[in-house]
C-alpha cells in the first residue's frame, strides 16, 4: 500500500473522549476534553491536558483537583456543547441540563448522568507548549450500580461509552476480543 509522508500531527486515533469536572468554591465548570489518558496503574494515575487559556484550566490549576467523567451516548450531545461555550459565560451544568453530584473525596462536583466519574488530585503539571499536562492521583472511583453485575463486577460494555475519532463521535463497536484471547486455548 502506497502511503503519503505528512508533517508530525496528533493523529493518534480514536480517543476517548471525557467531560472534566471542577470547581473552585465559586464557580463549577465542565470542559470536554479528548486528550486524556492512563499514565501508570499502581499508582492510579490519569492525565489530562488543557489549553492555559481555558477557563477550567486556572481552577484546576488552583485546587489541584478535578472530576473524569466517562460520556455515554446519551451524553453526547452535552459533551460536544460544554466543548464549545465558555464557562465564563455559562453555567454549563444548567445549559446541559445536568445535575451536580457531591463527590466522596473531592470538592469539585461530579456529573450524576455519567455511568463512571474518577475523582482526581493534581500530584503534577508538565508544561507542554499549547496545553499543560495534569497528572493526577485517581483518590476514587464513583461507578453507576446498574453497570454492574449480581455479584459487583463492571462490565463497562454496558455504559454506551463512546470514542472521539478526527472531529467526530462514535459510540464502541462490537466485541473484537478480549485481552489474551490470541494466545488462550480453546
Amino acid at each position: 500500500m502506497a502511503k503519503q509522508i505528512w508533517r508530525g500531527a496528533n493523529l493518534l486515533n480514536p480517543v476517548p473522549v471525557v467531560m472534566v469536572s471542577c470547581g473552585d468554591g465559586t464557580r463549577d465548570n465542565i470542559i470536554t476534553v479528548a486528550w486524556a489518558g492512563t499514565v501508570c496503574s499502581d499508582p492510579a494515575l490519569v492525565s489530562i491536558s488543557v489549553r492555559k487559556e481555558r477557563f477550567s484550566h486556572s481552577i484546576i490549576e488552583s485546587t489541584g483537583e478535578f472530576a473524569i467523567n466517562l460520556v455515554s451516548t446519551g451524553l453526547v450531545r452535552a459533551c460536544d456543547m460544554c466543548g464549545v461555550k465558555s464557562g465564563r459565560d455559562v453555567d454549563k451544568f444548567e445549559l446541559c441540563g445536568l445535575t451536580r453530584q457531591d463527590a466522596a473525596v473531592i470538592k469539585a462536583p461530579l456529573i450524576a448522568e455519567s455511568p463512571v466519574s474518577l475523582e482526581c488530585r493534581v500530584d503534577r503539571v508538565i508544561e507542554l507548549g499549547s496545553h499543560d499536562m495534569f497528572i493526577a492521583k485517581v483518590e476514587c472511583c464513583d461507578v453507576e450500580e446498574s453497570i454492574l453485575d449480581e455479584k459487583g463486577k463492571l462490565e463497562l460494555e454496558k455504559a454506551g461509552l463512546v470514542a472521539y475519532s478526527h472531529g467526530s463521535y462514535y459510540g464502541l463497536g462490537e466485541l473484537l476480543g478480549t485481552f489474551g484471547y490470541s494466545v488462550r486455548k480453546n
